[in-house]
């Protein structure tokens, strides 16, 4: 065994994933939550050796975790308010994707979706507090949201914004649901089930507080709308 895979057999992980790039077009992402910060910088290093032409991306990090990076891989940028760490070059973007967030206690998962889809190949087009509380100011980015290839919108509370969404435009979908709300909001189920039973066709969606699989999903949209438009040109 090579002393990078030693190093990785000691931290606790010994097979990083360096293919998935070739076979899905993406390299593999680091997950935090439950790793020590040395995990995180060991893996951030060494998929960044494996993936020099483009960005690799960490995310649910906790302050020490970002602490270490920000001392061992100076070069990372940093979102503390999304907790993530993304260390390269973007790819060329491809395609646009609206993330829309109900309000700012929504901005940490509205944020990690969003760096997911620059890091995954797409332009994000963040557009913040805009929940149907009051309706004018998200009236007043329908045309700017509906320009986007694939639309992720991110809300609490009881989670309208992606049925309104779904009866203002015609572009795909995707909804996060999040763990904030009043009293019994059961940690974002209310908002999950009721982004499930959407009245509005064509809103599909993913757990609660998954930017990061919204952004992936949303991201690879919008890359394959531009793949057909140029196959088709």
């Amino acid at each position: 065994m090579s002393e990078i895979g030693e190093r990785e057999a000691d931290l606790g992980f010994a097979r990083l994933d360096l293919g998935r790039a070739a076979r899905t077009g993406d390299p593999e992402v680091v997950f935090g939550a439950g790793k020590t910060p040395e995990q995180v910088v060991t893996a951030l290093r060494r998929l960044a050796a494996a993936h020099p032409d483009r960005a690799v991306l960490a995310t649910r990090l906790t302050p020490p975790m970002i602490a270490l990076i920000r001392a061992d891989l100076p070069a990372a940028e940093v979102d503390e308010v999304a907790r993530t760490v993304t260390l390269g070059p973007p790819p060329a973007p491809v395609g646009a994707v609206a993330v829309v967030c109900a309000g700012t206690s929504d901005l940490p998962v509205a944020r990690e979706c969003a760096t997911t889809v620059r890091v995954f190949g797409a332009t994000p087009d963040l557009v913040v507090d805009v929940g149907v509380a009051g309706l004018h100011r998200l009236l007043a980015q329908r045309d700017r949201i509906a320009a986007a290839d694939a639309v992720v919108a991110v809300a609490g509370m009881e989670a309208a914004l992606p049925s309104v969404l779904g009866g203002l435009i015609g572009v795909p979908l995707i909804a996060v649901p999040t763990s904030v709300g009043y009293g019994w909001h059961l940690d974002g189920l209310t908002a999950f089930v009721g982004m499930l039973n959407s009245c509005a066709p064509g809103v599909v969606c993913v757990n609660v507080d998954n930017g990061f699989g919204a952004g992936v999903a949303a991201a690879r949209i919008a890359r394959t709308v531009h793949r057909s438009a140029a196959a088709g040109a």
